[in-house]
This record gives C-alpha cells, sequence and structure tokens, in this order.
C-alpha cells in the first residue's frame, strides 16, 4: 500500500497566526465588554413561554398586546416554523413575579386560541448562581489541567495547553458577543466540551512532539524542525476527528431546531478554533518559551527508575 507522505510547513507561519489570533482577541475582549453576552434566561432569570397555533402565528399582534400591558421589555419570535412562537419575560421584582406568564397566558387566551407547549421559569438569584458556579467549574478545570499536564509533560506543555484553551473560550464567547446569539446552559455545556475535544487534540499533539525529542537527543535536530515533523505525523488522525465530528454537528444544526441551534453552533466554532489552536497557539507557545530536545528528554529521563 502506498504511503502519502505528508509535509507541510506549518511553523514557518507561527508568528504570523500568533498576531492573528492576538488581533481577532482583542476585538473580542472589546465586544465583550461593550456589546456584552445576550445571556439566555438560565443566567439572566426570567419566564420562556412556548405557544402552538393552528396556522401562522400573529406575533405582531401579540408584541403590540405586550407593549400595551406593562410588558415592554419581554420579546415574541418564531421559534421552528411559523406556527409557533417563543415569548421571553425578564425578570421583574414584583411579589407576583412567578405569576406573570399565567397572566399572560390567559389574557393571550381570551383573543387566540393556541396550545400552551412549556412554561419555564427562573429566578434571578438562580440565574447568577448558575452563572458564578459555571465560571468557577471552568476555573477549576483549567487548574486541574495545568497540573496534569506538568506532571504528564514539563511544565511549558501546560502552559502552552492552557492558552490555547484560553484562546478556544474567549474567541467563542466573543462570536457568541459580536452575533449576539443567546447564550444558555446549553452554549455552555458546549464550550466545557469544547475544551475537552481541544486538550485532547493538544495531547496527541504533545505526545508526538515529546516522542521525537526522545529519538532527536543524539541529533542536531532544532525545536522548529521537531515540532513541525510532529504535527504533520498527526495531521491526519487529527483531520479525520474533525470532519467526522463537523458532520455530526452540521447535521444538528440544520435539522436540530431552534433548541440545538446555540450549542452546534459553539461546538462547531470550537472544533474549528481548537485544531487551529493545537497547530498554531499551543506548539508556537514551546517555540516562544524556547523549549530544546534537552529539556524535554531531560524531563523523560529523571522519571525513570
Amino acid at each position: 500500500m502506498k504511503t502519502i507522505n505528508i509535509n507541510f510547513n506549518f511553523m514557518k507561519w507561527h508568528k504570523q497566526a500568533i498576531y492573528i489570533s492576538s488581533i481577532l482577541l482583542v476585538i473580542s475582549f472589546i465586544s465583550i465588554f461593550v456589546r456584552g453576552i445576550n445571556y439566555g434566561i438560565d443566567f439572566n432569570g426570567g419566564t420562556i413561554i412556548e405557544l402552538g397555533f393552528e396556522s401562522k402565528a400573529p406575533i405582531e399582534e401579540i408584541r403590540d398586546h405586550l407593549k400595551t400591558n406593562n410588558f415592554k421589555q419581554s420579546s415574541v419570535q418564531y421559534f421552528g416554523s411559523k406556527k409557533d412562537i417563543l415569548i421571553r419575560m425578564p425578570n421583574i421584582v414584583s411579589e407576583n413575579e412567578a405569576t406573570l406568564s399565567n397572566t399572560l397566558v390567559e389574557d393571550l387566551n381570551k383573543k387566540y386560541s393556541f396550545s400552551l407547549k412549556r412554561v419555564e421559569y427562573v429566578g434571578a438569584q438562580v440565574g447568577d448562581e448558575l452563572r458564578d458556579q459555571g465560571i468557577l467549574a471552568a476555573l477549576i478545570a483549567l487548574f486541574l489541567i495545568m497540573i496534569y499536564i506538568a506532571l504528564r509533560f514539563e511544565y511549558r506543555f501546560s502552559v502552552g495547553a492552557i492558552l490555547a484553551l484560553l484562546h478556544d473560550i474567549f474567541l467563542i464567547i466573543g462570536i457568541f458577543s459580536i452575533t449576539q446569539i443567546e447564550f444558555n446552559l446549553s452554549v455552555f455545556a458546549a464550550l466545557l466540551a469544547v475544551i475537552g475535544y481541544s486538550l485532547n487534540d493538544t495531547i496527541v499533539v504533545f505526545d508526538r512532539i515529546r516522542e521525537n525529542f526522545k529519538a532527536s537527543i543524539i541529533e542536531n535536530v532544532n525545536t522548529e524542525t521537531v515540532t513541525n515533523d510532529s504535527i504533520n505525523q498527526t495531521l491526519s488522525r487529527t483531520l479525520i476527528t474533525s470532519l467526522t465530528t463537523l458532520l455530526v454537528l452540521f447535521s444538528l444544526i440544520l435539522f436540530g431546531g431552534e433548541v440545538l441551534f446555540g450549542f452546534s453552533f459553539a461546538l462547531i466554532i470550537g472544533v474549528i478554533i481548537g485544531t487551529y489552536s493545537s497547530i498554531y497557539i499551543a506548539s508556537s507557545t514551546l517555540l516562544l518559551m524556547n523549549i530544546s530536545v534537552k529539556d524535554v528528554t531531560i524531563e523523560v529521563d529523571e522519571d525513570r527508575p
């Protein structure tokens, strides 16, 4: 069987890639601080009401009804089809806050014929707790990942892995801030999944770099060459994994409906950015920190009895 040798010079562009990533991160931070994140009901608190009509929903009439009945901050949109609508009501500080959805449904039921599909209510305090606990969980995960990689490889590998993960996280959040797509619990779950996916891809590359460093101890091979060879050797595995994952995610985003859109969108972006960061952020960090064959092989030899 014929073997195809892949030999792209990825590291030739590693400095340019870092400049591009830095610019994208700056844009993301500016958007996050200026535009903010469009938090969903899960984090902001409030009520979601889904209504189903037999024919096209009178969405403009319902919007006018909300404006004239002190629900001005509420939003109405089609959900999946022209027959279904989703009403989002933000938290309103009042004694009957939890019963506002019942009042609204009763008022609408007097004018229109529809079926009530679901009502979800999240208090403001619960939303704040979910957001804070989610951020804490992500920070703990990053800390434990850094310790694991430092113990398994060398501390500079852990720095590269964490920088790649932070790069992925902030770019995804920045894209959600720019597009103002709703950021809810399912999107946060996708973000954690991206951390695992990107880390796994990075560790595969790092493991090959370490093995090639060990094999090059008696040869006069520079770090850039070893890193580039390692990326090329793992490239087929990376592309196959990424493409098969993307096929599933594109199916979800096309046929999964509005409920799975944010989740699927975040994972698609995460897979693409995670593959890129494993090559150009994690590996480039090793070059910038001047890691050498001697550093890695000494670290490995010290672990041997």
